[in-house]
């Protein structure tokens, strides 16, 4: 690898050296067809990241890279990971969602990236705003699922329209075997690393908790006010289970979000917002959070209703003891359910009769700022209007995770000040223009 990347990778991600996979990728021919098998939360993002930047270059014209991935917040991220590293490349994501009057303009002036989930990129492409015929990289990442059954239509439809010249990168942390004849994969380097670490119990440990009845609602809120207070996610089944478990657990003195697929792309990302900035301890999700949502220090995993594939017990877990981090998962057994061969347990946990906390609370609170990345604000704006305008009330120290979105923002504080806060900035102007300010509530 060039040495140029270390600084960045350093300064944003802390990363020092490439693991053996990243030092994998990077070594291979850049001509070569590539089939990367790992782990989630070992940097597969960096490891395709790195030659999809180094090959652009400023005297080609067109789209040179395009990143495929099955979910917005997906290719949310991936886009931030080479919006950095391609600082002086235009990276553009394309997603359902939000509007799509920004995209269109966004794609006046053509990206040298493109980070898309498949339906939208489709609709760009055969609406003649997107032209694939220049693509040097194709990454397909979460290859898995791009490539089932529910986008395989849209994926047939894009792929012909790469140039097969293209270098073709394919990423996943299980396995797709035959790969469908449409990717046209001639001669691939496969480089699977899923063996390393095929036993997680290094850096996880696997809990049975019986539950005495059927319904599973009261063993999960005692197992949440029994284990230590920390970012946690609870995996249901059905859409219809996440408003049970999530109005039961607000019931009960839980701070908790949902996140499921019905969901307007606006309610997703305050979700997530809201557990990464430690406003909300628990987020009740589907499957649909098991891929690609990379949560700083995610302690807990709880699958209330048991995983139905091996595939999705691997993705779920693979949300927590990311990278080197230690992480705790929970299967909650009803009586008479049995455990599918592919969940190994490391420890039966027997729960008090009595609960340590009698409720689960966060300690921050997210404010909603109504301007964003498309008003030209930038977390700086934002912690410099804070900063300078109420030192009396926050220590700049004391604001927590900002995050900025196309039309708004959000920004973690602790409780006792998001009132005074709120009522002091909504009056002042930010960037010269008065914004309306709201306590942000969980979807």
């Amino acid at each position: 690898m060039k040495t140029h990347w270390l600084p960045i990778l350093t300064q944003q991600w802390g990363i020092d050296t490439l693991n053996p996979m990243q030092q994998a990728v990077i070594q291979q021919d850049t001509a070569a067809h590539l089939v990367l098998y790992a782990p989630t939360g070992t940097g597969k993002t960096i490891a395709f990241a790195l030659p999809l930047v180094e090959a652009l270059s400023h005297n080609r014209a067109g789209v040179q890279a395009v990143v495929i991935a099955p979910a917005r917040e997906l290719v949310l991220q991936i886009h931030d990971v080479l919006r950095t590293l391609a600082v002086t490349h235009k990276v553009t994501c394309l997603y359902g969602g939000h509007r799509a009057s920004d995209e269109r303009q966004s794609l006046t002036v053509t990206p040298a990236v493109v980070v898309a989930t498949p339906g939208r990129l489709l609709d760009h492409v055969t609406n003649g705003r997107v032209d694939l015929s220049t693509v040097q990289v194709l990454v397909i990442d979460e290859f898995d699922k791009c490539l089932e059954l529910g986008f395989a239509d849209d994926m047939r439809q894009l792929l012909t329209r790469v140039p097969h010249g293209a270098r073709r990168i394919l990423t996943s942390a299980t396995r797709l075997d035959p790969l469908p004849d449409y990717v046209a994969l001639r001669n691939p380097v496969t480089l699977d690393f899923l063996s390393l670490t095929a036993h997680p119990a290094a850096r996880m440990t696997v809990h049975a908790v019986q539950s005495p009845d059927a319904d599973k609602l009261s063993t999960l809120l005692q197992l949440l006010l029994t284990i230590e207070p920390a970012r946690t996610i609870v995996f249901v089944g059905y859409r219809n289970a996440v408003a049970r478990v999530a109005n039961f657990l607000r019931e009960h003195h839980v701070s908790v979000a949902s996140f499921h697929g019905a969901l307007e792309q606006t309610d997703r990302e305050r979700a997530l917002a809201l557990l990464r900035g430690d406003a909300v301890r628990v987020m009740v999700t589907t499957d649909l959070a098991a891929r690609g949502l990379d949560i700083d220090q995610l302690r807990h995993i709880v699958h209330y209703h048991l995983p139905p594939s091996p595939e999705a017990y691997i993705h779920r877990n693979g949300r927590t003891a990311r990278v080197d981090a230690y992480g705790e998962v929970y299967i909650i057994q009803a009586p008479d359910e049995a455990l599918p061969e592919f969940i190994t347990i490391d420890n039966r946990l027997s729960l008090p009769s009595t609960a340590p906390r009698k409720s689960l609370l966060a300690p921050m609170t997210m404010l909603h700022v109504k301007a964003g990345k498309k008003e030209k604000i930038s977390r700086a704006d934002i912690m410099g209007f804070i900063a300078n305008n109420c030192a009396d009330i926050i220590p700049p120290s004391r604001i927590g995770r900002i995050e900025v979105k196309d039309h708004y923002s959000l920004v973690a504080v602790p409780h006792k000040v998001a009132h005074p806060l709120m009522a002091r900035l909504s009056r002042l102007p930010l960037k010269g223009h008065r914004t309306r300010i709201t306590i942000t509530t969980a979807p």
